[in-house]
């Protein structure tokens, strides 16, 4: 139980993600600072973490041998993933943004071709009930806004769910096992500090420099999800070991996350109750989830978290 305590805590941290963006659009900061800025602020502790642990020999070893590899998947595993997330929440609430994400649960293991294996079809069953749930929450927001609203807060998201797994196994494979997980974050964040260097500059030329409450709110996103959930979720699935009902036990608590994003929305910027339909839809999404995450047998578990 204490596994799983942790795990729905994490997800708690995890949700200021698709909060404090959704915030940040709001107010009418670009994307592109919230982007570049949570990522910005990450990488000094991510050095002082990797540091203090030793590994940075190791790593910097690592990084120069092979700088190109590091630089293409930190970009699409970092890059592509969260601008397009963040682009996502200026057309659609924190909730609908953080359902919709869920589509990344099924889109790795349709990766698995691209590693050389077959997709898991078995271990996938469930997943037509979270696509059934996600279908249903944005029919329910396309009634409320413009289909290009719609496209533009979906397709985005698309991106980002493949990306983002296939960026942290591309960059898994290539290490096979070589850096334990802090060091290859930090190795990826700094292959894709072109890419926030390069947004930050497009952020500046449209909406000069960002205010001071966006980038409290980068540094908060910056510090919940990329370090304390991060912590947390890795100490979760410690505590589980090598048991397989525990480890998916543990992963299936990230349905949590639109929970909490939907609540955070409705207390801190006074987000109304989505409708009856989109709420079977979240609870659509969350019951695959957790009967998706039941179901793998898989030696260890992996989980894709914003």
């Amino acid at each position: 139980m204490k596994a799983i305590a942790l795990g729905i805590l994490s997800c708690l941290f995890f949700s200021t993600t698709f909060l404090l963006n959704r915030s940040m659009s709001l107010e009418g900061g670009s994307f592109a600072w919230s982007a570049s800025l949570r990522f910005f602020f990450m990488i000094p502790p991510l050095l002082l973490i990797v540091w203090l642990s030793g590994g940075m020999k190791k790593l910097w070893k690592e990084w120069t041998a092979h700088p190109w590899t590091w630089i293409l998947w930190g970009t699409v595993g970092f890059g592509v993933f969260y601008t397009a997330t963040c682009f996502a929440a200026d057309y659609g609430p924190g909730w609908l943004v953080a359902g919709t994400w869920q589509i990344t649960i099924i889109c790795g293991p349709l990766l698995a071709p691209l590693f050389g294996s077959k997709i898991p079809w078995k271990n996938l069953s469930w997943s037509i009930l979270i696509l059934i749930g996600v279908v249903i929450i944005q029919l329910d927001h396309a009634q409320a806004v413009t289909p290009l609203a719609v496209a533009l807060t979906v397709l985005p998201l698309l991106a980002a769910a493949v990306a983002y797994p296939l960026g942290n196994r591309k960059m898994m494979e290539h290490l096979g096992g070589s850096l334990d997980t802090f060091s290859r974050i930090l190795g990826m964040c700094l292959g894709s500090l072109p890419c926030w260097l390069l947004l930050a500059a497009g952020g500046y030329a449209t909406h000069g420099w960002p205010s001071q409450s966006q980038v409290t709110q980068s540094l908060l996103v910056a510090v919940c999800s990329g370090l304390i959930a991060t912590v947390l979720f890795f100490a979760a699935t410690e505590m589980a070991g090598g048991d397989q009902n525990k480890l998916a036990a543990v992963e299936a608590t990230q349905s949590t996350e639109i929970v909490f994003t939907l609540i955070g929305e409705m207390l801190l910027l006074g987000a109304v109750l989505p409708s009856f339909a989109a709420l079977i839809g979240i609870s659509i999404v969350c019951l695959g989830i957790f009967m998706q995450s039941m179901q793998r047998q898989k030696p260890t578990a992996h989980v894709d978290t914003a």
